[in-house]
């Protein structure tokens, strides 16, 4: 089938213990540090690497400051990491590293990985929800989560020029086996790995005309799990980037938190699946960004009576 899911990425930063202190807040498990690098981990086995001495093999940075450096794809069999590294490697080098992992680099600059996906299983649980007609929950007061877990790596969205964005986004298409769902023509392209039923995996944006980092989304197991876990990254004294909301494409919950090793991070909820009859969508004018955003004017003074 091909690419699964995100299995690793890597970003190169200058701050390693505002990092680790962002990423532990955040949900994520340390597996390892020391006084350059740390990584931590999903519940399903996805890997985030922060450096602050990148490998010298990775490709430059593709702007100024903490960013990302290399996104690795996870593949189901090891047939196609073969295949799909001979694909890549038609017009640019592919590099095996010890660990085997094919290292390319995409038509923008960042770094891409191929190798075996490994997931590892883990049971889901969300809170019971009722309604009239519908109860799920008998005598069990809701409690606080306390810490939430994000469960995997679930897209990654990158800032790419104006200029070649058709053929960056062949690369992902043509050889790597990706296939649109949304393609917005004022903003970017949403695409879907043959091995995930998201429906995104990865979106390139060309509306900001310049390379970087924009976001990597972490799908969390329900509503309250993205608020409560922006909460508490509020209360840590991270800042937060967006209102919460619920996006028009792809349909899921959202929070955003500016993040130290570059770009932003996001808690994702309930995103729309779907599947080989979704016919890809073209949209000559973008969409509105979100369907709702949390309002208030509780702050604001009580007009005169």
């Amino acid at each position: 089938m091909g690419i699964q899911r995100i299995e690793s990425v890597t970003y190169a930063i200058d701050d390693l213990d505002a990092c680790v202190r962002f990423f532990g807040d955040f949900g994520l498990f340390l597996l390892e540090r020391t006084d350059e690098h740390a990584v931590f981990e999903t519940l399903t086995g996805q890997t985030l690497h922060l450096d602050t001495r990148p490998d010298p093999l990775l490709p430059p940075p593709v702007e100024k400051g903490p960013t990302l450096r290399e996104v690795v794809w996870g593949v189901d069999t090891p047939q196609e990491v073969e295949r799909l590294a001979a694909e890549a490697g038609r017009d640019r080098e592919v590099r095996l590293s010890a660990d085997g992992v094919h290292h390319t680099v995409d038509r923008t600059g960042f770094g891409v990985g191929l190798t075996l996906a490994r997931p590892k299983p883990t049971a889901l649980t969300r809170r019971p929800a009722n309604a009239p007609g519908d109860v799920k929950r008998w005598n069990t007061p809701v409690r606080a989560i306390t810490r939430v877990r994000p469960l995997r790596m679930c897209h990654v969205a990158l800032n790419i020029p104006a200029q070649g964005k058709d053929e960056a986004v062949a690369f992902y298409t043509r050889r790597l086996g990706f296939r649109p769902t949304d393609v917005v023509e004022p903003m970017g392209v949403f695409m879907q790995a043959p091995g995930d039923d998201d429906q995104h995996t990865m979106l390139l944006c060309h509306r900001p005309d310049k390379a970087g980092v924009n976001h990597i989304a972490y799908e969390v197991p329900g509503f309250d799990d993205v608020v409560e876990g922006g909460n508490h990254m509020i209360e840590q004294g991270w800042r937060e980037a967006r209102r919460l909301g619920r996006h028009t494409l792809g349909s899921n919950v959202f929070r955003f938190l500016h993040a130290p090793c570059g770009g932003r991070v996001e808690y994702a909820a309930d995103m729309d699946r779907v599947d080989d009859s979704y016919e890809t969508r073209v949209h000559e004018t973008a969409p509105p960004h979100h369907i709702w955003a949390l309002r208030t004017n509780r702050d604001q003074e009580a007009p005169a009576s």
